[in-house]
């Protein structure tokens, strides 16, 4: 009877954890939940997108919308698309998390050219930055899948990097973009045989970019770079673009959660800044060397080395001359 009653007390026990287990994760995903900001976020199903008045994003371009995603661009040469947040972000501390997806047929890199995340002042225009405009002022991202330049030995392709624009910087794209590059790693997301994400947290003026593109479901830090001042009103996009090589380029979500961040008095008061910055954007200077111009460098170096050594050698011969002359008549 007593092995009966301490079964029974076990059972209510076991019973009573898993209660207040099942309880705890509920109020943990209620809390999770409750910080996903919808009106920012964009996943399944698409009701609407781009199509109606109480839409949230608006689409661009060739960019179409499946059940299953929303296509920027298909394997087709010469396309570009984009999908747009209509409203405008006004929160301080932020995670965005993008599910996202490039295939397609062609090989080796034979394809291209790559997708972009972005939170700019300026939404919906047409450019050669991955399908948005160049000049841009804000917040870029590259998931660059074709390597443009032809030193490219330091890096391997996927390349995932961060840009910060202030509306005069340009993105060379013939250089794959490493003269504005905060920061940036490889990452195999192309014909990816595990689902590939993307995480870009904000907070406190601190940028970290994250990926997860291998199946282990945990984040590999790509780039994380401090002081990073970026204005409030910006807007989220995504945009894709092909060339003579081309891609699959998929958003299959874009979700954003608010974080609460315990401020501090001073960073309460702080201004807020109108125009993009990193503090100590010196660190960030990038030297790249000019493709093809190096031989010609050398040659105007030789060449006016070897001219101002004859101009030298013609003033030596005149005054040589004088001084000859001179030495004479004093013979006279």
């Amino acid at each position: 009877m007593f092995c009966l009653k301490s079964t029974c007390e076990l059972i209510c026990l076991l019973v009573a954890i898993c209660m207040l287990t099942s309880q705890s994760l509920a109020d943990d995903q209620d809390f999770m939940e409750d910080f996903l900001k919808r009106e920012y976020s964009l996943a399944k199903p698409y009701r609407g997108l781009g199509f109606s008045s109480s839409s949230q994003w608006d689409l661009m371009g060739t960019a179409m919308v499946t059940p299953d995603q929303v296509r920027l661009t298909p394997d087709m040469q010469s396309r570009q698309g984009a999908v747009w947040s209509r409203i405008p972000l006004f929160l301080k501390d932020w995670e965005l998390n993008v599910h996202f997806k490039i295939h397609g047929q062609g090989k080796k890199n034979l394809h291209g050219d790559g997708l972009a995340l972005w939170l700019t002042k300026d939404r919906m225009q047409n450019g050669p930055v991955f399908g948005n405009m160049n000049q841009f002022t804000g917040l870029g991202i590259f998931v660059d899948t074709y390597p443009n330049a032809d030193k490219t030995h330091d890096r391997t392709f996927p390349y995932i990097s961060m840009m910060l624009g202030n509306g005069t910087l340009l993105y060379d794209h013939d250089r794959d973009g490493r003269t504005t590059e905060l920061g940036g790693c490889s990452a195999m997301a192309r014909n990816a045989v595990y689902d590939t994400f993307l995480l870009v947290r904000y907070s406190k003026h601190r940028l970290t970019l994250m990926v997860d593109v291998d199946g282990k479901q945990e984040w590999k830090e790509c780039a994380d770079v401090t002081g990073v001042r970026i204005p409030l009103g910006y807007f989220f996009g995504a945009s894709s673009a092909t060339g003579d090589l081309s891609d699959n380029h998929d958003i299959i979500s874009m979700k954003l959660y608010q974080l609460t961040v315990e401020q501090t008095p001073e960073e309460e008061e702080e201004e807020e800044v109108t125009i993009p910055r990193v503090d100590n954007m010196e660190q960030f200077n990038v030297e790249v060397e000019e493709e093809g111009a190096s031989g010609v460098h050398l040659f105007f170096t030789l060449l006016f080395s070897v001219l101002g050594l004859s101009v030298l050698a013609v003033v030596g011969i005149i005054l040589y001359g004088r001084w000859k002359e001179n030495k004479r008549k004093r013979f006279y």
